[in-house]
C-alpha cells in the first residue's frame, strides 16, 4: 500500500500540468470550456487506466527475486511524454517505465503500444474524410477543425503514405484463400464516386457475407464498370478461383443490378431476395408526395406480414388499390414478385437481416451512399483502396446474425417454412 502511495505521489510530481487559464478569455482561449473538460477527463482516465496496468504487472511478478534479494520487476520513474491523438483530442501522457530484469522478457503495455501515436478510430476517421471530398491537400486544417491545432501524424503526407499501405494490403486481401471459407447469405451492391482524375464515376461492386457461425464479414470489393453483369462475373469468378467452390444459400440485393445474371452463371444454386428498402424507395419515387405516406406503410404491411400468405394477401391489396390511378408505381413491384418473399423460406430470425441490404447501406451511409454522391476523390486507385479501408473498419463493428446456431440448419438444407423449421416426417 505504501509502495502505491508512493507511487502515485511519483506520478503526480512528474506529471505536466496544463497552463493554468488555459481556457480563459485573456490568455487566448484554443479550446472551449466544454472541450477542456473532455480533454482533461479522457487524459486522466487514459493516465490511470495505464498507471493501474502498470501496478497489475508489477504486483504479478513481486515475488520473484535475484541471488540477494533484489526484485526483478520494479517501477524505474516515467519515459518522456508522449502525445496521442484521439477522437477527444491530442492527449499527452506520461508512460511509467518498467525494468523487467528477467533474461528474455519486457514490458509491453495492452493499452498504449509502444509505436503507437494515434488511436484506431483515427485510422477509419482519414478514409472517411476523403470519400467526403476533402482533398489530401485540405486534409490537414479538416482535421485540425476536428481535433485541435497541431495534431502530429495526420497531415496530408501521412495520408500519401497510408492510402499507399492500404493499397498494398487490399491486394494482399484480394488474394487471400477462400477454401475453407462457407458463406450462407450474401449482401451485395453498387457505391458510386466522382473521381476528379476519371471522366467516369466508378462503381465499386461490394459483397458482404455471413459465415457459420452468423459472423458478417466483407467478402470482396471490384472496381467494376457500372453495376454490369461482366463485372459482376468478374468478381464472382475470381471469389470461386480463389476457392470459394459453393455459393451462398441466398443473395440480398437491388434489382438493378446485373448481379442477378452473373450469380446465375457462377452460382446457380443461390436464391434471391430483392431489397425491400430499395424495392419502397423505386416504388415510391413513381408516386405523388401527398400518397407516398400511405403508400409506404401499405408497403410495409407487406414484407413485416408474419407469414407469406399474409404478405402476398397484402401485396395484392396494394395492386388493387393503386394499380389504376399509378400503373407505373404497381408494375415496380410487380415485376419481381417472385423475389420479394424468398426471406419467408428462411429463419424467422434472420428475416431483419436478409430482407434488405441495411448491412451495407449503413456501411456507407457516412459516405453519401448512392444518391448523394461523394465528390473529390483523386483517382480509382486511391478510391478503391479508400472504401476497402472504410469496410474493414466498419466490418470490426457488424453484429452477427440472430439465432446464429440457425445458420447450421440452413446450410444443411433444413426446410423453412414462414420462419419455422420444418421437421421431416419418417418414411
Amino acid at each position: 500500500m505504501k509502495q502505491e502511495q508512493c507511487t502515485q505521489t511519483d506520478h503526480n510530481r512528474q506529471m505536466p500540468s496544463r497552463p493554468a487559464g488555459c481556457c480563459e478569455e485573456s490568455s487566448g482561449p484554443t479550446r472551449s470550456m466544454l472541450d477542456e473538460y473532455v480533454y482533461q477527463g479522457a487524459r486522466k482516465m487514459l493516465q490511470q487506466a495505464i498507471e493501474e496496468e502498470v501496478h497489475r504487472y508489477i504486483t504479478m511478478h513481486e515475488h520473484l527475486r535475484d541471488t540477494v534479494g533484489h526484485r526483478l520487476v520494479v517501477r524505474n520513474g516515467f519515459q518522456p511524454p508522449r502525445k496521442i491523438v484521439t477522437g477527444a483530442g491530442q492527449l499527452e501522457i506520461m508512460r511509467p517505465r518498467v525494468d523487467d530484469r528477467r533474461d528474455g522478457h519486457r514490458f509491453s503495455s495492452a493499452i498504449l503500444p509502444k509505436y503507437l501515436r494515434r488511436s484506431p478510430s483515427m485510422d477509419a476517421l482519414l478514409p472517411v474524410l476523403y470519400l467526403k471530398g476533402i482533398s489530401s491537400g485540405d486534409m490537414t486544417e479538416a482535421l485540425e477543425a476536428i481535433l485541435g491545432p497541431g495534431a502530429p501524424g495526420l497531415s496530408s503526407t501521412t495520408l500519401v503514405g497510408l492510402k499507399e499501405i492500404w493499397q498494398k494490403e487490399y491486394q494482399e486481401w484480394t488474394h487471400r484463400d477462400l477454401s475453407q471459407k462457407q458463406y450462407v447469405y450474401f449482401w451485395v451492391d453498387g457505391i458510386y464516386f466522382n473521381v476528379r482524375l476519371d471522366d467516369d464515376r466508378p462503381c465499386m461492386l461490394v459483397i458482404m457475407g455471413a459465415l457459420e457461425d452468423g459472423t458478417k464479414e466483407l467478402v470482396g470489393i471490384l472496381d467494376g464498370e457500372r453495376e454490369s453483369t461482366l463485372s459482376w462475373k468478374e468478381l464472382l469468378l475470381d471469389l470461386k478461383a480463389r476457392g470459394l467452390r459453393i455459393g451462398p444459400k441466398l443473395a440480398t440485393g437491388d434489382g438493378a443490378l446485373g448481379f442477378w445474371a452473373a450469380l446465375e452463371e457462377v452460382y446457380g444454386a443461390t436464391r434471391h431476395q430483392r431489397c425491400w428498402v430499395h424495392k419502397t424507395a423505386n416504388v415510391l419515387d413513381k408516386m405523388p408526395k401527398s400518397v407516398q405516406p400511405h403508400a409506404k406503410r401499405k408497403l410495409q404491411e407487406i414484407y413485416l406480414a408474419e407469414t407469406k400468405e399474409q404478405a402476398v394477401k397484402a401485396f395484392e391489396k396494394f395492386r388493387e388499390l393503386y394499380g389504376d390511378k399509378y400503373p407505373k408505381a404497381v408494375q415496380c413491384l410487380v415485376k419481381d414478385k417472385a423475389v420479394l418473399f424468398t426471406f419467408y423460406d428462411f429463419p424467422q430470425e434472420h428475416w431483419q437481416h436478409v430482407r434488405s441490404t441495411n448491412p451495407i447501406e449503413s456501411t456507407f451511409a457516412t459516405v453519401r451512399h448512392r444518391s448523394r454522391q461523394t465528390k473529390g476523390c483523386g483517382s480509382r486507385g486511391s478510391t478503391l483502396s479508400m472504401v476497402y479501408k472504410l469496410c474493414r473498419e466498419a466490418e470490426k463493428k457488424w453484429k452477427k446474425l440472430n439465432a446464429a446456431p440457425k445458420v447450421a440448419l440452413v446450410l444443411k438444407d433444413v426446410k423453412f417454412e414462414n420462419g419455422v423449421e420444418q421437421v421431416a416426417q419418417a418414411a
